[in-house]
């Protein structure tokens, strides 16, 4: 594992330019060449956006720096304890414009990135947020471990993506035990139990709007709604995706164990599986 820390140029040589910005960019071409087409919007006046808050943000950016370091580290060495897997990829951080907090790249096996100005300087909230994207990573290694055909996945479905962060919630509990429920779908250990008690309390009604969604919206719509921050609109409540991608992946758990659920979607009738699984009404218990 390699972690490629961008971040002290940027707090060492900020200064509140676009072209201070663009020069950060290029020194770290293998960092931002995924952020900004997928993660964060790259024109003008998103980055002047960004320079009127960086001021406000860089007392979080250097405390999240101090303690997330180690946190990663302490992560893969459970991993490695774990599920024994050694993690070969590269940690990104650095300091964004204000868009997603950290993401997986778009590799087989792949490399994470964390967006600092984007986290809470908050060691469990920290803790929870590095083990979602390693467990990402680890869905991927123990899959490509077991056969798992690449060329055959279809990652733009969303309910790949219910899988996906089934699982990846799935593994953050197991390497970040025992903290308040709501924080391994939120990421904040403050007011987040209206989330989870709406969502344990609403299942049936939103796993139906989630259905009725998949077979009538398009997939930039259920990405927004459901599995984006910005979304929330039936409910009021955002990436409530999580929250049924976690009650599939417990219940793939039940059904087969740990070791079989996290590589269940080699199966060519897995997408089948999850279709079925969001037209019927059972759920399993929270864990």
């Amino acid at each position: 594992m390699q972690i490629n820390d961008t971040v002290p140029y940027f707090l060492n040589h900020y200064q509140p330019t676009i072209s201070f910005l663009r020069n950060y960019y290029e020194n770290y071409p293998e960092t931002f060449k995924s952020y900004f087409p997928l993660h964060c919007k790259d024109t003008k006046e998103r980055l002047q956006q960004s320079l009127d808050k960086y001021p406000h943000a860089f007392q979080t950016i250097t405390e999240v720096h101090a303690l997330i370091p180690s946190i990663i580290k302490e992560t893969a060495e459970h991993y490695r304890t774990r599920y024994m897997i050694d993690y070969p990829g590269t940690i990104h951080l650095l300091v964004g414009g204000f868009g997603s907090n950290s993401y997986t790249h778009r590799q087989i096996i792949p490399d994470i990135s964390f967006a600092l100005e984007r986290l809470l300087p908050n060691r469990q909230s920290l803790r929870v947020i590095v083990a979602h994207e390693f467990g990402h990573a680890t869905q991927n290694i123990l899959s490509d471990q077991a056969g798992m055909k690449w060329e055959k996945k279809e990652w733009t479905n969303p309910l790949i993506w219910l899988n996906q962060e089934g699982a990846a919630t799935h593994f953050s509990r197991q390497i970040a035990p025992e903290l308040p429920r709501s924080i391994y779908f939120t990421y904040s250990t403050e007011g987040d139990d209206d989330w989870l008690e709406f969502a344990i309390a609403s299942e049936q009604v939103i796993k139906r709007a989630f259905a009725s969604d998949y077979d009538n919206e398009t997939t930039a719509f259920l990405l927004r709604e459901w599995f984006s921050v910005n979304g929330g609109t039936h409910f009021g409540y955002s990436r409530l995706g999580y929250f049924l991608g976690d009650r599939f992946f417990q219940q793939q758990i039940e059904r087969f164990g740990e070791k079989e659920a996290i590589i269940a979607w080699r199966k060519p009738s897995f997408l089948d599986d999850v279709s079925k699984w969001i037209r019927q009404g059972s759920f399993t218990s929270l864990t």
